[in-house]
């Protein structure tokens, strides 16, 4: 009896012992004041250690977003072993700003993420990028767009590996473009499925099939066979954009993904 009471003691200690821990870091004055990003740790998390990461950006079209949108993602990658960031960034509604601005806070980013990789445990050469809608437009913007410049361009921002949840891939579309008062040679500049190359980052893409972006998602799969790019297009049957958000997809998008990522090498299998 003794031994039952005191294993129903401890067991709630452990469980506690075993969430991710977070912190959170400044990585980027801008004009309009700090940015951070949040760090999810994993339980057995050690500062010399060499893991792989993951960088979520949230969604809002470009306007509006919250950084514990991804908090649900971050927390499961730590726990499968993962150092999870999810990156604050500037929208039009809080800091009155454009999406190549938007896009300009990804680069810095994942530029600060692989400068400070010793002291965060992790590997610069396994860095993932994700987010969700114009999340993950910012994220596949860091793997396949020109990187504007910066202070500390020596350290590249180029993730190794991109997770994309409905995602716009095109900006050059009337609908969007507008967004940067019609200039078509911004639009350009940050629309993903303009820059792809056979030497691109591998990618994850989730779409529903009644979110009418995705026939963005199509034409970047049609463009990556012509490359023989190694992109994998995921499209969810009778579902609409944002639908990762929300049980049981999110649960099937994670494990899909964990899964892509074991594949690369970048996942130890799960137990």
């Amino acid at each position: 009896m003794l031994f039952i009471i005191i294993a129903f003691l401890i067991s709630p200690v452990c469980a506690i012992a075993a969430e991710p821990s977070t912190q959170s870091f400044p990585y980027k004055k801008s004009p309009q004041g700090e940015l951070s990003l949040t760090a999810y740790y994993p339980p057995e998390w050690q500062a010399d250690d060499r893991r792989s990461a993951i960088v979520f950006f949230f969604g809002g079209g470009w306007q509006k977003g919250s950084l514990t949108q991804f908090e649900p993602q971050s927390q499961y990658f730590a726990r499968r072993g993962l150092v999870a960031f999810c990156a604050d960034y500037r929208v039009k509604s809080r800091h009155d700003v454009d999406p190549d601005e938007c896009v300009a806070d990804a680069f810095d980013a994942l530029r600060w993420v692989r400068g400070h990789a010793a002291e965060l445990g992790i590997d610069p050469d396994r860095i993932i990028a994700s987010g969700g809608s114009a999340g993950g437009h910012l994220a596949a913007c860091t793997a396949l767009c020109p990187e504007p410049t910066s202070p500390d361009q020596k350290i590249s921002a180029r993730p190794n590996i991109l997770i994309l949840f409905n995602p716009v891939l095109d900006f050059t579309s009337e609908r969007f473009v507008e967004r940067i008062d019609g200039d078509a040679k911004r639009a350009a500049a940050i629309s993903p499925l303009q820059h792809l190359k056979a030497d691109s980052p591998p990618t994850l893409i989730f779409f529903g099939d009644q979110d009418r972006l995705a026939v963005q998602g199509e034409a970047f799969a049609a463009r990556a066979k012509e490359l023989q790019h190694k992109t994998v297009l995921e499209i969810t049957p009778r579902q609409n954009h944002g639908f990762f958000n929300k049980p049981p997809f999110r649960e099937s998008t994670l494990h899909r993904a964990a899964q892509f990522l074991t594949d690369l090498g970048y996942l130890p299998a799960s137990p």
